[in-house]
């Protein structure tokens, strides 16, 4: 049964401060096809401030032009370094506010669901990520690493129903049990 209905799109983002790899998914009748992929870049020059705004903006430009029906991103690892853990955890909270203010639903799966859920292995590289996205889908070459791993996330969100309904992925714009209602 599919997820969505013809031309829905899904909108997978590898979250990092300096390059956040980004796709956008459809499925089609004949199975998931690739509509846009690519990097946002920000250069080590420029301040933290302005890398947020820039990544804040480049995906609400993402959420405005493909209007995307779910946005899924990677959940949070346990970095060794404070300051990439810092770092990571203001760039995903850019990206929930965009995404908050479009109105759009996100959801979170860990990294080795995301690497299980497209390689069969939950300790997969990303060269491995990259070549099964690139078979998958049928397409000529690998995309880079940061483009198939925001495929791979979308992709793990289009063959994660059953886990939302048994409460296993995480939807990051919905009251936790921790949270008050609005």
């Amino acid at each position: 049964m599919p997820l969505c209905a013809d031309s829905a799109r899904i909108l997978g983002l590898d979250t990092a401060l300096r390059c956040s790899g980004y796709a956008v998914i459809r499925q089609t009748h004949r199975g998931w096809a690739v509509d846009d992929l690519g990097r946002i870049r920000n250069p080590a020059a420029r301040p933290i401030a302005a890398a947020l705004l820039h990544l804040h903006e480049a995906v609400a430009e993402l959420l405005r032009r493909h209007a995307p029906a779910a946005v899924a991103i990677e959940g949070v690892f346990y970095a060794r370094n404070a300051r990439t853990a810092l770092a990571l955890g203001q760039a995903r909270g850019a990206v929930l506010v965009a995404c908050a203010a479009a109105g759009v639903p996100v959801y979170e799966y860990s990294p080795r669901a995301v690497k299980r859920g497209v390689t069969g292995r939950g300790q997969a590289d990303k060269s491995q990520v990259a070549r099964m996205v690139q078979a998958i889908l049928g397409l000529p070459v690998p995309p880079p690493s940061d483009a198939a791993d925001a495929i791979a996330i979308a992709l793990c969100h289009a063959h994660a129903s059953p886990a939302r309904a048994l409460g296993l992925a995480r939807r990051l714009d919905a009251p936790s049990d921790g949270d008050p209602p609005p």
